[in-house]
């Protein structure tokens, strides 16, 4: 039953509006008597785990918030605030939108950028750019959840790419995986960097007793409506019922808003900021409040509304998209005025702050909502769920499968959608508008010019949900390190980290013990390579749409749904010291001497190769040494500074046969592919294992051949492991000797097998 029909005065409400009997008791304690139908609606979703992380927040304390160069903490504001030097910083941020996004793709994904896109403008920031990172079930085969995972890529790709476009703020990275385990349940999170001086950080408390509240941008209408009840509650067949919940965007009006912020913000005459995402209305009127250690009222029949017939409950849950609160020094209203009339936005002064702390909501006369801000806001009940013990897998025996024909084993990976090229989806981005994406899409960080600054920044997303499906820890851990390593083979040194946990049921002890050691795990990375957490999002309830038979039962009873693999993604973000310094991937000259920084390894587990040659998906995956990690990017960044690396590139999903594959791939006039002629030597592996295992730790790198010696020297004395493979060569085949065999392979059937893959599987019909 819809919360809008429910007949109030028993707990019966409370429970249909998703709390629990513990929890209306005490919202029975704090307001010493019953709730009305608003305020229950109001409660509903302040408390939901979307808005209060109360099932999460008191893991998320682990995480390293604090650092020399942070100047805004994680949790303090809509965003954390990073000093990159000469009284510049950059404010970055990602957050999900998974649910809406598996109801109605296009909308979904589109109002994601959009509200992350307003995270960033709330703290006075311009927005640079995005990165997206996403997560979606098979899109192989004709089956018929191929054809709707197929479907759900296009309206999400469609979506990012027309709100961005249409606002102008690029698209320069992110990743996509695929995975059964996201089957129904698609995971959509958007990261999105902006710039700003110091002086100019806006802060979202609602200070000085007696300052206007303004309302400005879109109007409110139905949609959106408890968005982020919906999102914190699992996905069902009965799902499709909360279409309402799914905001509709608009990117052009959100251009204007963005614009008479920022104006409105250089004025002087704003007091607080706040955005009104998740819960609307509702959450920035008690957020405000709450930080400002204030009090908020305000009159709903003041708010601009697309519809006359909006009741007050829809009103304060509504998430209508591009809307603001804004509280304004008093005595200021009138630039305010002249600001959003010179940019042709709705506005309305609906409220005033107040000194008694309270929540105050009223429709005309009559008050419908009266809360302290504070227990909405901060006061939400916190849980420490239970946590299923863990067992972590044995190390994968290779011997317990056969080795696959290697010449036919690479091309298989490199056309599978999770490795294979993203041109599909990246080439519907307008990636170069603002003409500052140095790097695009393609290589392992993008790298993006900040012209008012004189800063170059590179960025990049990463998560293997199959390593955090078998050992939730480690794969955090490995998230972690491989963000590192892809900046630093950009010539980026890392200085802050930004996380979206995408897990299942809190309640589900098993999910909950990933959820706590993907953690455990991003803080121990993150303390190793001493970079803070900015911020992020929690994700819960993601539950996928896979029906799996109970063994032994052939009831329907025994069909259940399960978690997604635990999706601890981290977006990680690196300052480049000069333009100079800024390193590819892809190979550049024929002749050049290759180099592997790092072990050959011998890790099977959580393998790609396992999972596309055998369709198995078990193991212990690749163990992570943080002070190798360390030592090894320390040592490359060192040869990247001193001008004595062409191209690097660091082995990750496919092991070190699909890293040599994806470097011979240059791709341009001049160069359309390259090649490489190797040797591995004596390994005493078996070839599929030497190749395809996915060790962490590496990194291939190339340097001029007229410095090769040098640069051995320069490893030596490091005391790092490392072997000289061989060197690149203009005729386009990769050749790799080991163990007495060669392997060939030519370059262009590799492009081909990697460069159509995503765009055949789509194309399907």
């Amino acid at each position: 039953m819809s919360p809008l029909k429910l007949q109030l005065k028993t707990s019966t409400a409370a429970e249909q509006h998703g709390l629990t009997p513990e929890e209306y008791q005490k919202i029975l304690s704090i307001l010493g008597r019953e709730p009305s139908l608003e305020e229950l609606g109001v409660f509903s979703v302040m408390w939901s785990e979307h808005c209060s992380y109360k099932n999460s927040r008191l893991e998320l304390r682990k995480f390293p918030t604090t650092g020399e160069k942070v100047l805004v903490k994680a949790g303090e504001e809509n965003a954390g605030v990073i000093d990159v030097g000469d009284g510049w910083a950059v404010c970055f941020k990602i957050e999900s939108h998974n649910h809406p996004s598996a109801i109605e793709p296009f909308q979904g994904a589109a109002t994601g950028v959009g509200g992350i896109i307003r995270d960033i403008f709330t703290m006075g920031a311009r927005p640079a750019f995005l990165l997206d990172s996403l997560r979606f079930g098979t899109i192989e085969g004709d089956s018929q959840k191929a054809r709707t995972n197929r479907r759900l890529l296009a309206g999400v790709t469609a979506g990012i790419s027309h709100y961005g476009n249409c606002i102008g703020v690029p698209t320069i990275g992110g990743e996509i995986y695929f995975d059964d385990s996201y089957n129904g349940n698609p995971l959509v999170n958007v990261f999105c960097l902006g710039t700003l001086r110091h002086e100019q950080i806006a802060r979202g408390a609602a200070k000085g007793v007696g300052n206007p509240v303004f309302y400005v941008g879109a109007e409110t209408g139905r949609d959106g409506l408890a968005g982020a009840a919906f999102a914190s509650r699992e996905l069902t067949e009965e799902s499709k019922a909360d279409r309402p919940a799914v905001q509709v965007g608009d990117p052009f009006r959100e251009k204007l808003l963005l614009e008479a912020c920022l104006e409105l913000l250089a004025s002087g005459c704003v007091a607080g900021i706040q955005d009104m995402g998740a819960a609307g209305l509702t959450c920035s009127t008690c957020e405000t409040a709450s930080r400002g250690g204030t009090g908020v009222e305000i009159d709903l029949d003041l708010v601009p509304k697309r519809a006359t017939d909006l009741t007050p409950y829809e009103i304060l849950l509504s998430e209508s998209q591009e809307r603001m609160l804004v509280i304004v020094h008093e005595g200021q209203e009138a630039p305010v005025k002249k600001i959003f009339e010179k940019w042709e936005l709705p506005y309305a002064l609906i409220g005033r702050v107040t000194d008694d702390g309270m929540m105050r909501v009223r429709a005309g006369k009559e008050t419908v909502v009266e809360i302290p801000a504070r227990s909405l806001a901060d006061d939400a009940p916190l849980y420490a769920r239970e946590a299923a013990p863990w067992k972590a897998p044995a190390a994968f025996n290779a011997t317990t499968i056969p080795c696959a024909d290697i010449q036919s084993a690479l091309l298989l990976l490199l056309a599978h959608p999770s490795i294979a090229s993203k041109h599909w989806v990246w080439r519907q981005y307008d990636y170069m508008v603002q003409t500052s994406t140095v790097v695009p899409p393609g290589s392992d960080a993008s790298v993006f010019y900040l012209r008012e600054a004189n800063k170059f920044l590179a960025a990049t997303s990463d998560c293997n949900g199959i390593y955090c499906a078998l050992d939730p820890k480690e794969g955090a851990k490995a998230a972690v390190a491989e963000a590192a390593r892809n900046l630093t083979c950009s010539g980026a040194t890392p200085i802050g980290v930004t996380d979206n946990l995408n897990f299942g049921n809190p309640h589900k002890p098993e999910s909950f013990y990933q959820l706590r050691a993907a953690v455990e795990g991003i803080s121990e990375g993150c303390r190793a390579f001493d970079v803070p957490v900015t911020g992020g999002n929690v994700s819960l309830y993601n539950e996928s749409q896979n029906r799996l038979q109970v063994a032994g039962c052939s009831s329907t009873a025994s069909i259940q749904t399960c978690s997604i693999d635990p999706t601890p993604t981290v977006a990680m973000v690196g300052l480049i010291e000069k333009r100079e310094d800024i390193t590819t991937q892809s190979f550049k000259n024929p002749g050049d001497v290759i180099f592997l920084l790092g072990n050959l390894g011998d890790e099977l587990g959580g393998s790609h190769y396992l999972l596309v040659s055998h369709a198995r998906k078990e193991g212990l995956p690749p163990r992570i040494n943080f002070e190798h990690e360390k030592k090894i990017n320390t040592q490359l960044l060192s040869l990247i500074r001193a001008g004595l690396v062409c191209s690097a590139h660091d082995c990750s999903e496919g092991g070190l046969a699909v890293t040599l594959a994806e470097s011979c791939f240059k791709k341009s006039k001049e160069s359309p592919l390259l090649g490489a002629a190797l040797s591995l030597g004596k390994t005493g592996l078996r070839p599929d294992v030497a190749l395809f295992n996915e060790t962490a730790g590496r990194i291939v790198f190339s340097t001029p051949t007229t410095k090769a010696d040098e640069v051995e020297k320069m490893l030596r004395s490091s005391k790092l492991p490392f072997r000289r493979l061989g060197v690149v060569t203009e005729t386009p085949e990769l050749s790799i000797e080991l163990d007495g065999t060669r392997y060939q392979w030519n370059s262009q059937t590799l492009y081909h097998a990697w460069s159509t893959a995503l765009s055949h599987m789509m194309n399907s019909n």
